[in-house]
């Protein structure tokens, strides 16, 4: 059994980052999301990623880490990874990225794209309407939404999403080269 998560809000954040020694900040959504708009100083290391490479990537991890998404389930996802690896000394931030700029702090804004939570939405309602649709001509197509409804429903109860992971792996999503090598090093140097 992990430990349990550790919350702090953002002006706490903005607090530690102007201190003698800031946390490291790893934002774990995807590599566009992050380009879209994130703190400055922020590392991306994309969930996925993290999971893969957890145990490479804690070795350059020394000081207090703070994880950061759009509204705190990846963070949370990816703080549970962390803390099964025995890395102790992380923290989420509290509402994520969406609480950050709320609260009227600063971010590094890039190419705008829309975060992976909508997308799933958009996705997601999509079928389902496209489903109820077509049955009116294929009866059967019926059970494609009901399917749907189903890996959603499965999606809250186990805090994982199948469609948000495969819509991260999509181009619009990549972004910059995001992968091992290139975090490892980035940490290296920060």
């Amino acid at each position: 059994m992990t430990a349990p998560a550790t919350t702090i809000d953002s002006q706490y954040l903005s607090e530690l980052l102007g201190s003698p020694t800031p946390p490291r900040v790893l934002d774990v959504r995807t590599p566009g999301e992050f380009e879209s708009a994130h703190i400055a100083g922020a590392y991306n290391v994309p969930l996925d990623l993290l999971r893969e490479h957890r145990d490479e990537i804690i070795k350059h991890l020394d000081e207090d880490v703070v994880l950061v998404c759009r509204s705190g389930q990846r963070a949370t996802q990816a703080e549970e990874t962390l803390r099964t690896a025995g890395f102790t000394n992380v923290h989420i931030l509290d509402g994520g990225i969406a609480a950050w700029e709320a609260k009227g702090f600063a971010v590094n804004r890039g190419a705008q794209r829309w975060d992976l939570e909508r997308q799933v939405r958009l996705v997601a309602g999509s079928i389902v309407l496209g489903s109820v649709l077509g049955s009116i001509a294929a009866p059967k197509l019926k059970w494609v939404a009901g399917a749907i409804g189903g890996g959603l429903t499965f999606a809250a109860l186990s805090n994982t999403c199948a469609m948000g992971m495969m819509l991260a792996k999509l181009p619009y999503n990549r972004g910059a080269a995001c992968d091992a090598d290139t975090i490892v090093s980035q940490l290296v140097r920060g």
